[in-house]
């Protein structure tokens, strides 16, 4: 698969590189990335051809954005596309008061959630500060699911499908932004989304991978229909579909169950067979599908990006993704990418 061959980024007047570069970990997630490494990441992902870039300001409370805008601010603005996401207003404060985790050497500003429309304003002028940019093209919703909010969830997403909404809506309006959207990790949250706002495309993370594909039967269908993009995070499910059925794999951020390891082992057997490696297949996997046009990766050396850049670009032969189906480890309807 071509990393530099750009799709229609849904209805919008945008096209992205099926690969994106996710930009969480150079917020300094779980540990350090020092300043070097994450310009040389970014640069690197841009000779490869990587022309979308997407962050937030959760990511390292604001260091992921300024770390963007610095390693893209003398790029030809109209080259890229740039997300970034609201509902997080952050407050300079000392660190000492800040409890960061689970970021490490982040920024020093304290976040709070808002989605209300004032909120949402603040939200989307403050990151074109921290990133020195005058623009973002796509701004999503971040958060407004169970994952992060818990029993707060039903009361959260009513605000923002009101405040935020609004807010949104009238900078999409001026032409201030683009695309609009909700990134989150529950398919079902942006389902609901969609069905109550007028969305133009979705982040979801984690929820449509080689191991999981329940979006298919309404949210995935219901945004071909709508003409909405859907942009993948954690095409991994953090981590087993890199790292294979091993022990002490990860799946969801915790220890993979029983039966998920037994799956991704059936997997890795049809992977051996045709001589795949698990990685790329769970990259190329998402991107066929027609609503989704891109799936963000994030890397912590140039190294793992380089490698990943290798996997997208692995060619898969079609017998491959049918002797899966056959199997029973893929549904029959999703699109592989030969097809």
């Amino acid at each position: 698969m071509e990393i530099t061959k750009k799709q229609k980024f849904g209805r919008v007047d945008l096209e992205v590189t099926p690969f994106a570069f996710g930009a969480a970990p150079i917020g300094n997630i779980f540990r350090t990335i020092d300043e070097a490494t994450s310009d040389a990441m970014i640069q690197r992902s841009w000779e490869a051809g990587v022309r979308y870039y997407d962050t937030a300001p959760m990511y390292g409370h604001g260091l992921s954005e300024m770390r963007v805008g610095h390693s893209l601010r003398w790029k030809n603005r109209d080259d890229f596309v740039l997300s970034s996401k609201v509902g997080r207003v952050l407050k300079p404060a000392k660190r000492s008061d800040i409890d960061f985790t689970p970021w490490v050497d982040a920024a020093p500003n304290k976040m709070e959630f808002d989605y209300s429309y004032d909120g949402t304003m603040r939200a989307f002028e403050d990151s074109l500060q921290r990133m020195g940019l005058e623009r973002m093209d796509i701004c999503f919703i971040h958060d407004i699911d169970v994952f992060t909010r818990g029993s707060e969830q039903p009361e959260v997403f009513e605000q923002a499908m009101n405040g935020a909404w609004k807010a949104l809506e009238q900078l999409r309006n001026e032409g201030t932004v683009k695309a609009i959207g909700v990134g989150v990790n529950e398919w079902q949250v942006c389902h609901e989304a969609l069905k109550q706002r007028d969305f133009d495309c979705f982040l979801l993370a984690g929820r449509y991978t080689l191991l999981e594909q329940e979006s298919l039967e309404e949210f995935l269908p219901l945004c071909e229909e709508r003409n909405a993009a859907v942009v993948v995070g954690g095409a991994f499910n953090s981590g087993i579909l890199a790292t294979g059925a091993k022990e002490g794999a990860k799946y969801n951020y915790a220890p993979a169950p029983e039966h998920i390891m037994k799956k991704v082992a059936g997997i890795e057997e049809v992977c051996k067979k045709y001589d795949v490696p698990l990685p790329a297949a769970a990259m190329q996997f998402v991107v066929a599908h027609p609503a989704i046009p891109s799936f963000a990766a994030g890397v912590r050396t140039v190294e793992q990006l380089d490698r990943n850049i290798e996997w997208f670009t692995h060619s898969i032969p079609s017998d491959f993704w049918a002797e899966l189906k056959q199997k029973g480890l893929l549904q029959e309807a999703a699109p592989t990418p030969t097809e």
